[in-house]
């Protein structure tokens, strides 16, 4: 029996959310989710909006090696703050936040990282403030990384019993042998949680192999951390970047479906072109907000 408790729930969410000052709505789910996607399209009025794609890699027992060649250089949240004022304009990304210095600084992120080549000497201009984005190397790497661990739990379900007992296996010979360096991946069907990259963007030639070594850090300081079991990062479908991020495809999702509903009444901002269900998209880059994964 349909008591409508999800409409109504949702509902009273909308009324939440508009008087407080939201302007719109929005919603994730997988495309195979029929009954959300039905709740929300057709009950709810929402409409189709953005499909990114959700990158997930496990973590394993073992660091990976960071090659040599590159130096990466963690960033101070105010060296980031200003970084990322430069490399990503309103109208070079959809959805940068308006709090981005906030986020950044947020007890959560663990720290901005950014990769060069370790020829440069960038170094010791980057980090400070007092710099333009001609003292940047011509290939460069940036990245974020925010700890879920303490906020979300996941779990992987429906797993035949084969696929559990194999993983389990490999776990336990690489407790008893860990210098054969078997891929063992920590255990997904119990509760887990995951480090989030997000502000990922590079440029020039050596971008994607310096974004490799990012991806790599991040692994790294996940496998430090036991209450986490996958890095993950969710990016535009047609980001330049989506094909640097090393990530499982079982653990990936290649459409993450937004849908987006407005709140209020359209007024000038839709007569202005300021709508956004009306207006296409400007750009394949999409910043993702860690706060609201």
């Amino acid at each position: 029996m349909r008591l409508g408790i999800g409409t109504k729930l949702v509902e009273r969410v909308e009324l939440w959310c508009a008087a407080r000052g939201a302007e719109y709505a929005y919603m994730a789910t997988d495309p195979a989710n029929s009954a959300s996607l039905n709740l929300f399209t057709r009950r709810l009025s929402y409409s189709r909006f953005r499909s990114p794609v959700l990158l997930a890699h496990p973590v394993h027992s073992h660091l990976l090696p960071l090659s040599p060649s590159v130096a990466v250089l963690r960033l101070p949240p105010s060296a980031a703050i200003a970084l990322y004022s430069r490399l990503l304009p309103p109208s070079a990304v959809e959805f940068l936040p308006s709090d981005l210095p906030t986020l950044l600084s947020h007890d959560l992120t663990l720290s901005t990282f950014l990769a060069i080549p370790s020829s440069s000497s960038a170094s010791s201009v980057i980090t400070t403030n007092a710099f333009s984005l001609s003292d940047l190397p011509s290939s460069f790497a940036i990245m974020s990384l925010w700890d879920s661990t303490r906020v979300l739990r996941l779990r992987v379900a429906g797993a035949p019993p084969a696929a559990r007992a194999a993983l389990a296996l490999l776990r336990t010979v690489d407790a008893r042998a860990p210098w054969m360096r078997v891929p063992s991946i920590r255990d997904i069907f119990r509760p887990f949680g995951v480090y989030i990259m997000y502000g990922l963007h590079m440029a020039g030639p050596e971008g994607p192999r310096l974004m490799r070594s990012l991806c790599r850090l991040a692994h790294n300081a996940a496998v430090a951390d036991e209450n986490c079991a996958a890095v993950v990062a969710e990016l535009g479908r047609g980001d330049p970047v989506r094909a640097a991020v090393p990530h499982w495809k079982r653990f990936s999702c290649e459409e993450d479906v937004w849908c987006m509903k407005r709140l209020r009444g359209g007024g000038d901002d839709a007569i202005h072109g300021d709508d956004w269900l009306a207006s296409p998209p400007t750009t394949d880059v999409i910043f993702v907000d860690p706060r609201e994964f």
